[in-house]
């Protein structure tokens, strides 16, 4: 079994904290908290790089090993970090369990040492017809981020 945690930071009072955990060759299940935004659907990826010097700026495009085109969790065309929306109740807060295929933590397309990124708008799955649907899901501005790291 192989776990990693992330702890989100922002500067717009967004938080949370993100669970990975693989056994084997199965699939990753992430669960999380993040509190601190906006009631609806939020963009939820794991970016490229897992460098915040920039804060979530720098955390490059979405991770994506097979240059495919940006998708829903159940696309077979889909970058591996699309991991789709997290659903965010009145109370400013999401709870939630995906599980996924995709986002390995070990082995040469491990998400270990690269960043989550929370957006501040619905990702549309790459089916919203915006110029950015088909890299971004037009999920609007990254409202928090985190590295992936090994739990112990």
């Amino acid at each position: 079994m192989v776990k990693a945690v992330t702890v989100l930071c922002s500067s717009e009072g967004v938080k949370g904290t993100i669970y990975f955990t693989q056994e084997g060759d199965a699939p990753t299940t992430v669960t999380g908290e993040v509190s601190g935004l906006k009631p609806g659907h939020h963009g939820f990826h794991v970016h490229a790089l897992g460098d915040t010097t920039n804060g979530c700026l720098s955390t490059g495009p979405h991770f994506n090993p097979a240059g495919k085109e940006h998708g829903a969790p159940e696309d077979e065309n889909r970058h591996a970090g699309d991991l789709g929306n997290v659903t965010v109740g009145e109370d400013g807060t999401a709870c939630f369990t995906i599980v996924d295929k995709q986002i390995p933590l070990s082995g040469p397309h491990s998400v270990i040492g690269r960043a989550v990124v929370v957006h501040g708008d619905p990702d549309d799955l790459g089916k919203g017809g915006h110029e950015l649907s088909k890299t971004t899901g037009n999920a609007g501005g990254r409202v928090a981020c985190g590295i992936i790291g090994l739990q112990g």
